[in-house]
């Protein structure tokens, strides 16, 4: 692991695992109240604009899910972090997503350490990313085809991005025919405005009846700091939570 062990035990890793383990113990306990199985719901660490070495941190704490949403920013850490990760089980090595929006000229760096993106809302990212894919999967990059969740408009705001549930259908096609890319599920974003509550039973309405035309579309990337509970009584199967656990952004990013 390199000299990741210098940096264990400073100030700023022992803030970490008290953020950590107050959100897991949230996490735990929406998991328990909803009646659904302990671990059923992965807990995607969002470390954007935060440097490699709290990811090392993290590391150390026994998180292995991150979530990213800047590149370039995101494929330098995920490479630095990789450089001196030696673990001894190759199941011990960690994955990272990207949750951010996908410009299509930055597909071909996203599809070399993402394990899956949460953000596609457009048919020009689907062919972007199934090419990048490809070409990662030829040239050995990658081992497996690029998971894709389509993120859902709860709201119809093009400006929030995400895909009106009317032309889910299309876009999962999209996906599905690409043999480079893997159809996983939905993400959503709840709007600012109206109640948490709402917008995740939306949610789940929506991914319900998506996964009646496309069964194997499982996953429901939904919740973050603030709604995580009302998210995992709606059946999501991954939060993203960043601010709970990273604190306040800093002044600058890398």
């Amino acid at each position: 692991m390199g000299d990741m062990s210098d940096s264990l035990d400073d100030a700023r890793t022992a803030e970490l695992s008290g953020r950590l383990d107050a959100v897991r113990g949230r996490l735990d306990a929406a998991v328990a109240a909803a009646g659904r199985p302990a671990g059923s719901c992965e807990l995607l660490v969002v470390t954007k604009y935060f440097p490699a070495d709290d990811v090392r941190r993290l590391l150390s704490l026994g998180v292995r899910e991150f979530g990213e949403s800047r590149e370039p920013e995101a494929g330098r850490k995920v490479a630095e972090v990789l450089a001196d990760w030696s673990p001894a089980d190759v199941a011990d090595v960690p994955v990272f997503d990207m949750i951010g929006t996908v410009q299509s000229k930055k597909a071909r760096s996203i599809a070399r350490w993402a394990r899956a993106v949460h953000s596609v809302d457009r048919p020009k990212v689907v062919d972007a990313l199934g090419r990048a894919a490809r070409a990662a999967l030829d040239e050995g990059e990658r081992a497996e085809p690029l998971g894709v969740l389509l993120q859902v408009s709860l709201d119809g705001d093009p400006q929030r991005g995400g895909v009106v549930e009317a032309d889910l259908p299309a876009l999962a096609e999209q996906v599905s025919n690409d043999d480079a890319l893997t159809l996983c599920g939905l993400m959503v974003i709840a709007p600012l405005s109206g109640e948490r509550k709402r917008w995740m039973a939306e949610s789940a309405r929506i991914h319900n009846a998506f996964r009646n035309q496309f069964p194997d579309a499982v996953e429901l990337s939904a919740g973050m700091s603030g709604d995580m509970e009302e998210a995992v009584a709606a059946g999501s199967t991954c939060v993203r939570v960043g601010t709970a656990i990273m604190g306040d952004r800093p002044l600058l990013s890398q």
